[in-house]
């Protein structure tokens, strides 16, 4: 079972983040234009709908449950967004299937080579599956320490109840460790990336330094009101990028 939202003939996978789900994009499905867009939003294995599936959980099953759902659906041609790990997710199914990818967007997307940790930063995410606290830390770090106590507890408590502890764990070195630049990199696709200005791990200098370098002539917007979750902080400004670009 996977989410839609739409009837319009303008097809859109999107892939959920780390502390996700299809049903964890905020504001942004009520805004889509139903007229224009069909917007899927699967799960992946181990969250939502798909808690129970087992897996390997790597960013390659992710992205071969994805052609699955698209071929499933019908579409032939569809644009791929893909929010922080989902950013991965979306860029290895262009690796994939390159001739089925229209447009490829990423907000706050982990690049294609991946993120580096050093010791401190990677025991904090590392216990976030099993630390509610560490969750909170990295979601109040990720949006520049400046949204509210009860928001940030809402958020955690959406991670929770959107996956496995098991999946959560094994999801972290997949999108952090997995490298596969060299199947993406020169692709011409049209290729956009949306970032928050209070994101202080994927904004625009780590965007310059890897998705500008990787996709010649995309794009990069900055919101200014924004952290690593534009769809809840920013959610219109957001909307409209997506509606203009796709």
């Amino acid at each position: 079972m996977v989410l839609t939202v739409g009837s319009g003939p303008v097809h859109v996978l999107a892939f959920h983040g780390w502390f996700g789900s299809s049903r964890g994009w905020g504001y942004l499905p009520q805004l889509i234009d139903r007229d224009r867009f069909t917007w899927a939003f699967p799960d992946y294995r181990g969250y939502g709908e798909r808690r129970d599936v087992a897996g390997e959980h790597s960013i390659a099953e992710i992205s071969r449950d994805a052609l699955a759902v698209a071929d499933e659906l019908g579409w032939d041609r569809f644009a791929v967004v893909g929010h922080s790990m989902g950013g991965s997710a979306a860029q290895h199914v262009l690796a994939d299937a390159p001739e089925r990818v229209t447009h490829l967007v990423g907000i706050s997307p982990v690049p294609a080579g991946g993120v580096p940790f050093d010791e401190q930063g990677w025991a904090l995410f590392d216990s976030a599956a099993q630390d509610r606290d560490a969750r909170k830390t990295i979601i109040d770090l990720t949006t520049g320490n400046r949204l509210s106590s009860h928001w940030l507890d809402a958020m955690v408590e959406e991670s929770l109840a959107a996956s496995t502890v098991e999946a959560f764990g094994a999801y972290l070195p997949a999108w952090a460790r997995t490298d596969f630049t060299d199947r993406v990199k020169g692709s011409q696709v049209p290729a956009l990336a949306i970032v928050g200005a209070h994101d202080p791990a994927l904004g625009a200098a780590t965007m310059r330094a890897t998705w500008l370098t990787t996709y010649p002539g995309s794009r990069l917007e900055v919101l200014a009101e924004a952290g690593h979750y534009a769809m809840y902080e920013t959610p219109v400004r957001l909307a409209s990028l997506l509606d203009e670009f796709l």
